[in-house]
């Protein structure tokens, strides 16, 4: 199983779901997460089934979302921290080159202590991941 991980350390807002990688590494060791920058060749060549960890912006706790949850909520504040990858992700979508996304959305206002079990119990449902 591979999750993808997007975040940028430069900037605070951007940079929780990277913070969190040694946790989440040491909960979930089979799980390969990958660190990922959404312009340079995402997903990989027949990766159709996705599954992401990323910042949101507009949710209040973290959720998992997927593409319909956007297709949505369009006029809403609720989106993905980096536009260009829902652009992206729809589009591919729209072509028939993925099929699902599931997107671990962490709010902007993390709380490590707060919210770190939470986000174990979402990938775990999403991962389904026994040791």
């Amino acid at each position: 199983m591979k999750i993808y991980v997007f975040g940028n350390p430069l900037v605070k807002e951007d940079s929780i779901p990277l913070k969190l990688l040694p946790d989440l590494k040491k909960s979930f060791p089979k799980i390969e997460f990958i660190i990922t920058d959404p312009n340079e060749n995402f997903p990989p060549k027949d990766e159709n089934n996705l599954v992401i960890l990323d910042t949101v912006i507009g949710i209040k706790k973290p959720l998992i979302l997927n593409l319909n949850d956007f297709d949505s909520k369009k006029n809403t504040p609720v989106s993905p921290h980096d536009y260009d990858l829902l652009f992206h992700l729809l589009l591919l979508r729209k072509l028939g080159k993925i099929r699902t996304v599931k997107i671990i959305g962490l709010p902007i206002n993390f709380n490590r202590k707060k919210y770190l079990t939470d986000i174990l119990i979402l990938i775990n449902k999403i991962t389904g991941y026994t040791e």
